[in-house]
């Protein structure tokens, strides 16, 4: 397992055990986090589940491959540090990552 708090753009967090393998947007979707719509069911093919990696761990997550940089551009107020988080895959590397939920999904 691994821990991954989300904050949501008021400064709520939420702390989660994620399992490994599972990818960010999953462990998400399955503790009800809000503003993490996951439209498209972790496919890649929305930008419903943008996520800021704080920098702390955009190393270890990794850079965006092109399908995912494609799909960012249908994102709200992209930024460095945007990422979907349905191509971020829970590792032990990844316990205590932190991710920013933005204002608004599209």
């Amino acid at each position: 397992m691994a821990r991954i708090t989300f904050i949501e753009h008021n400064g709520t967090e939420h702390v989660v055990e994620a399992e490994l393998g599972m990818t960010v947007m999953e462990a998400a979707v399955k503790n009800s986090i809000p503003g993490i719509a996951a439209e498209c069911g972790g496919a890649c093919a929305c930008a419903t589940c943008h996520v800021y990696v704080d920098d702390a761990w955009r190393d270890p997550t990794g850079n965006p491959e092109q399908m995912e940089e494609d799909m960012l551009d249908f994102a709200f107020d992209v930024r460095p540090s945007s990422r979907l988080s349905c191509q971020i895959k829970v590792s032990a590397a990844l316990d205590g990552l932190v991710v920013r939920i933005p204002e608004k999904q599209f």
